[in-house]
């Protein structure tokens, strides 16, 4: 089975969970509840839902549990009924599980990073220079631009109050795949992550890394892949708020028409990023043939 073959079924594994859960939150969804219903190794599941999300099943099913939360009490539901209904036992639990369910906290996002160490490093890149941020967990950032000031003023004003540290050696790992990736010598990425989203965004970026590389997708494609065919726009947003440049790849979502649409780091880079994936994409076609 090619590299590629394998990734794909990987990342359909994480939406079929992805979806099994959205559908089933007031069922038993831990681990081995997940891994009996979709006939997974409870261990297996574990290791590639986390490492192509940066969460876990269960910090998924909160964030689900949350978003219903949220609509049960725009609806005028009391705080009790809409806990409740969307499967948490108690409030007690909301609180355990909201405080720290998605890698960084929300809390802590809020307060502009406060008591995180945030590492970087900086690179030349086919695209300009490339700013890679993490925190003991994953990456929490890759940015595009054309200087490392204006770069690391982004990474500052996205982090007032976190601790910024310029570590070239603690990121070289990280940052030797995602060239090799931006050149074309390794297609798939495996990087873990560290950021803060949404149910709606985590379902919008998993359909993004489910495009096969050198492939584009439009907006109302992805819209369908989530379950809501009518959130095309929704999904633009989605994809303007990826934190991570490339790794989540919201370059390969146009317009119906074809057209690039938007791209938060310009749309040379944009064109650059499309043209270098079918260049890879068509090389290792032929080369299987």
């Amino acid at each position: 089975m090619s590299a590629q073959t394998n990734h794909q079924r990987q990342v359909e594994m994480v939406r079929q969970t992805c979806r099994y859960i959205e559908e089933n939150l007031e069922e038993d969804l831990s681990l081995a509840a997940l891994g009996g219903r979709l006939a997974i190794s409870p261990a297996h599941l574990q290791r590639v839902f986390k490492r192509l999300t940066g969460i876990t099943p269960r910090q998924y099913a909160d964030a689900c549990r949350l978003d219903r939360v949220k609509d049960g009490l725009k609806k005028r539901k009391t705080v009790t009924t809409a806990l409740y209904e969307a499967g948490f036992g108690s409030s007690s639990r909301l609180y355990e599980r909201a405080a720290g369910q998605l890698g960084m906290t929300p809390g802590t996002y809020q307060k502009g990073g406060r008591a995180t160490c945030i590492r970087y490093t900086l690179a030349a890149c086919p695209l300009g220079r490339l700013l890679l941020a993490g925190t003991d967990r994953g990456i929490c950032a890759v940015k595009l631009g054309d200087t490392d000031a204006h770069l690391e003023s982004l990474l500052r004003r996205e982090y007032p109050a976190a601790e910024i540290q310029h570590d070239d050696a603690g990121l070289s790992s990280w940052l030797a795949e995602l060239l090799e990736h931006l050149e074309g010598r390794q297609p798939h990425l495996e990087l873990p992550l560290d950021v803060q989203a949404t149910a709606f965004q985590w379902r919008v970026w998993q359909a993004l890394q489910a495009i096969p590389y050198g492939s584009t997708r439009s907006y109302r494609a992805i819209a369908r892949a989530v379950g809501q065919p009518s959130a095309s726009r929704a999904v633009a947003r989605a994809c303007a708020t990826n934190p991570v440049a490339v790794i989540i790849p919201c370059h390969r979502v146009v317009r119906e028409d074809g057209s690039l649409g938007g791209y938060h780091w310009g749309l040379e880079r944009k064109q650059a990023l499309l043209d270098q994936e079918r260049r890879t994409a068509n090389t290792e076609e032929e080369k299987s043939r």
